[in-house]
């Protein structure tokens, strides 16, 4: 329906601002769909190229030949995100394995706070060509991990480097950061 005194012209504008409306619509719609298929598509590209520490969580039907003829040292490094005064650290430093051996390693973490807190653990793995190796079948990285106010925690790791890791790779560091995942958690309860 026409406003009294409405010109062609405005008609045109009308037309105009409906289609550019119409297109900003579109586009909004496929930056969310975008958006909402970064994770999945994220997800896959980790898991298929062994990249951002993503590590197989299964163990295997079968344990692997342990291949004695070579030794790979595995460095375990910790870090506890955003300055937070909780302690938190590997038994050792390291530890020599041969591919295919089962390795349990324990970590300890305190909570200095004088409050309860809830804490993730995230890995990463470097050399990235040596994630895909790594087969972990227990790790408090798994889960997220509640502390009371002061309380101390004994956590194993307990994995394997496939035998048919690459000969070039000699040396693994399995890194942990901490991170503070109390709200979230607390949300998710």
């Amino acid at each position: 329906m026409s406003r009294p005194g409405a010109t062609d012209a405005d008609h045109g504008v009308r037309g105009s601002r409906i289609r550019h409306a119409l297109k900003l619509g579109v586009v909004v719609a496929g930056m969310f769909g975008f958006g909402y298929a970064l994770v999945p598509i994220y997800d896959m590209l980790c898991d298929a190229l062994g990249i951002n520490g993503r590590v197989v969580l299964e163990a295997s039907a079968a344990p692997a030949a342990i291949d004695t003829s070579r030794t790979v040292t595995v460095e375990f490094v910790t870090t506890v995100n955003g300055g937070r005064p909780w302690q938190f650290h590997a038994e050792r430093p390291s530890v020599d394995v041969h591919p295919g051996q089962m390795t349990t390693v324990e970590f300890f973490a305190t909570n200095t706070e004088g409050h309860e807190l809830v804490a993730q653990a995230v890995p990463n793995v470097a050399p990235t060509a040596a994630a895909k190796y790594l087969r972990k079948t227990e790790c408090f990285c798994f889960d997220n991990q509640p502390f009371a106010a002061g309380e101390q925690k004994r956590m194993p790791v307990v994995f394997t480097l496939d035998p048919e890791l690459p000969d070039y790779v000699d040396r693994v560091t399995l890194s942990y950061t901490f991170f503070d995942v109390t709200d979230v958690a607390l949300k998710q309860d």
